[in-house]
């Protein structure tokens, strides 16, 4: 049977996850990320911000918008209540010039994390192959880069800590220019847990978690994009 999160979206004909729901799947499969908490009034979000730390940023949440970016629907580095405050009405006001039709479901606050490197840690389901887990260099440089590495799901330790090393960002999980080394073990494990959720929920045709953070104490993804399969299950690869 599907997450109850990915049932629920394909019968409201979603086809992909809000982020809230993203990260419910992650936590089904032991794949960590920031702290986050989903918002309705700017009083909300001051509140949530003073509760998981900050800096934080804003995120629209519509299931009319799958690019928060694109339509202006994230506010990052916020540093006080003030600025929480300040900020909730102009990201609202910004994703609703830019996608007047969207209705927003929310607002998500999340945590800004820091750690030695940022990478990009994805999946897709390939026509011919099947589950396909992929990791490289993240955040915004991850298409100029293009500083990855793939292998078929599922894929144990082993294999994840090999692949891992292939990335020319391996280099900074190792410790560079005075960066602290990053819990690599960790960063291993979560791509071995991203192909056991690749396999398992079926109806997930790509996964994207960019970036995620890693450094000494572990790694955690701070943006989560999951595209469902829309073909009945017996098409799917």
């Amino acid at each position: 049977m599907p997450h109850p999160v990915i049932t629920q979206a394909l019968e409201q004909g979603r086809g992909f996850l809000l982020e809230p729901e993203s990260y419910a799947l992650c936590e089904a499969y032991g794949i960590p990320h920031a702290p986050f908490a989903v918002c309705r009034t700017a009083e909300e979000a001051v509140e949530a911000a003073d509760r998981v730390g900050y800096p934080v940023v804003l995120k629209v949440i519509s299931s009319q918008i799958l690019h928060k970016s694109d339509v202006g629907g994230v506010v990052v580095d916020l540093r006080s209540g003030e600025e929480v405050r300040r900020a909730y009405p102009q990201l609202l006001e910004t994703v609703s010039r830019h996608a007047p039709q969207a209705s927003v479901d929310g607002i998500l606050v999340q945590r800004m994390e820091k750690g030695s490197a940022e990478l990009v840690v994805g999946g897709v389901v390939d026509p011919q192959f099947g589950p396909v887990v992929m990791v490289g260099g993240g955040g915004i440089l991850v298409e100029l880069l293009r500083d990855v590495s793939f292998r078929l799901a599922p894929l144990d330790l082993e294999e994840a800590l090999q692949q891992l090393a292939e990335t020319r960002a391996y280099r900074l999980l190792q410790g560079l220019r005075g960066r602290p080394p990053a819990d690599i073990r960790a960063v291993g494990e979560m791509l071995v847990r991203v192909g056991e959720l690749l396999v398992a929920e079926r109806a997930i045709r790509e996964l994207d978690l960019n970036p995620v953070v890693a450094g000494p104490e572990g790694c955690v993804a701070v943006d989560a994009r999951m595209v469902l399969q829309t073909d009945p299950p017996e098409d799917r690869p």
